[in-house]
C-alpha cells in the first residue's frame, strides 16, 4: 500500500467564526484524508465537520464553541501516531478517528497518556478495546460480531460450497478473516484457501489462479474497498464468476466504480443503513442540500460529536478521564444512528450487523442501498 507520510499535517482547521475571542472547545479528527483510503476519510471528516456546525449553531458545549482540526494520517501507523502527539501538543480534547484499526490502535495510548478521548467510527478490530484503556470508544461495531454473521452466513448459504479466504494481513482484515472462519467452523463448515495479500499490488493475477485451481465457489475478503474491487475485477476479467463477501472495509461507492460489472451480486456486511433512521432525517436532508451522500461512517462520525458533547455536557467538563466515566456509566446517547450505551471496554451495547448484496439498479449503477438480506 502506497504511504504518504507527512508527519502530523494539519490539513484544514475549519469552522472558526468572526470575532471568536471566546475561549474555544478544541475537537479533532483524524483519518486517511489522502492516500488509497481517502473516500472514508472523507466520510469521516464530513460527518463531523456538519455536526460541530449543527452544535456551534445551538449554541456550542458548555457555552463554548467548537473547534475542528482535521489530521491525516494516510492510513500509516507511524503518522497515525504523529498525529496523536500532535493533538496532544495543540491541547485538542477529544478525537472522532481514526479509520484503520492498525492506526487507531497505537495512536489510543498516545492520546491515553495526553488524556485526550477517542471515538472510532470505523475501526473494527476487537484489540482496539480489549486492551481496556480509559479512552476507547467506538461508534461501530467489532470484528468479532460481524465475522459471526458472516461466517453463519456462509455456513447456511454455501454449504458443501468451497470457500476460501483471503486477507490483506492487516489488523482489520486479518482479523475479520479469522473471525470468519472461526465463525464458519463453529457452524460446521471450513475453507479450501486461506491466502493473504499485499495490499497496494495492482496485480492479483496469482490470487485468481489459485482461486481457479481451489475451484472457488465463493471468496470471503477481509480488506478494503480498493483491494476488493481489483480482485472482483479481475476475477471477473479471468473467467472466475465465484460471488466475493466481504465486510464494512467496502462500504464506499468506489468500490463498484473499480471493480467493474463483476460488483454485481457481491455480499458484504455492515450495520443497518443509518440514513434510514429517522432520527437522521434533518441531518441527512443537510448533507443533501450539499450534495453530499452520508453513506457509510458518515453519520457515524456525526454520532461520534453528538456523544462527546452529551457527556462533556453531563461530566460540566472537557476533562478527558471525567468525559470517558459519564461514556461507560451505562447512559444512553440519542444520535443520528440510534441510541447507543457502552459497556465497560468502551464497545457499543448493540450488535447490529445484516448482510447486504450489491445489485445494479434501473440507472445501471451498482449499489447496496436498500438491499439487505435476511439471514
Amino acid at each position: 500500500m502506497k504511504r504518504m507520510l507527512l508527519p502530523g499535517l494539519v490539513l484544514a482547521a475549519g469552522l472558526a467564526w468572526a470575532g471568536s475571542a471566546q475561549a474555544q472547545i478544541k475537537l479533532a479528527v483524524a483519518g486517511p484524508i489522502t492516500g488509497p483510503n481517502a473516500a472514508f476519510g472523507a466520510q469521516l471528516k464530513n460527518g463531523a465537520t456538519q455536526a460541530v456546525e449543527d452544535i456551534n449553531k445551538a449554541g456550542g458545549i458548555l457555552g463554548k464553541k467548537i473547534e475542528i482540526v482535521i489530521y491525516d494520517d494516510a492510513s500509516d501507523p507511524k503518522q497515525g501516531v504523529s498525529v496523536a502527539s500532535k493533538a496532544g501538543s495543540e491541547k485538542v480534547v477529544a478525537v472522532v478517528g481514526h479509520f484503520n484499526s492498525g492506526v487507531s490502535i497505537p495512536a489510543s495510548e498516545v492520546y491515553a497518556e495526553s488524556g485526550i478521548v477517542e471515538i472510532t467510527p470505523a475501526s473494527t478490530n476487537p484489540k482496539f478495546t480489549d486492551r481496556k484503556l480509559w479512552n476507547t470508544f467506538r461508534t461501530c461495531g467489532r470484528d468479532d460480531q460481524q465475522g459471526a454473521v458472516a461466517g453463519a452466513y456462509l455456513a447456511q448459504h454455501f454449504k458443501g460450497k468451497n470457500i476460501a479466504i483471503v486477507h490483506d494481513k492487516t489488523p482489520y482484515g486479518r482479523g475479520l478473516a479469522d473471525e470468519t472462519l472461526k465463525a464458519l467452523k463453529a457452524k460446521g463448515g471450513k475453507e479450501v484457501l486461506f491466502e493473504g495479500i499485499n495490499p497496494g499490488e495492482k496485480d492479483y493475477s496469482a490470487l485468481v489462479s489459485k482461486l481457479k485451481q481451489a475451484k472457488a465457489d465463493v471468496v470471503y475478503y477481509g480488506g478494503l474497498h480498493t483491494e476488493a474491487g481489483l480482485i472482483v475485477r479481475q476475477m471477473h476479467d479471468q473467467g472466475l464468476n465465484a460471488p466475493l463477501m466481504s465486510g464494512d472495509g467496502i462500504t464506499d461507492k468506489e468500490f463498484a466504480q473499480i471493480a467493474g460489472p463483476g460488483a454485481d451480486g457481491t455480499l458484504m456486511t455492515f450495520s443497518p443503513d443509518a440514513r434510514k433512521n429517522p432520527n437522521a432525517k434533518d441531518v441527512v436532508a443537510a448533507f443533501k442540500a450539499k450534495n453530499i451522500d452520508p453513506e457509510a461512517y458518515t453519520l457515524y462520525s456525526y454520532a461520534a460529536v453528538q456523544i462527546l458533547k452529551t457527556a462533556m455536557e453531563d461530566a460540566k467538563s472537557t476533562d478527558g478521564k471525567k468525559v470517558a466515566e459519564v461514556m461507560r456509566s451505562g447512559k444512553t446517547f440519542k444520535t443520528v444512528i440510534g441510541d447507543i450505551s457502552y459497556d465497560k471496554k468502551g464497545d457499543i451495547t448493540r450488535p447490529d450487523y445484516v448482510m447486504y448484496m450489491w445489485k445494479k439498479g434501473p440507472d445501471g449503477r451498482i449499489d447496496y442501498t436498500g438491499n439487505e438480506l435476511t439471514q
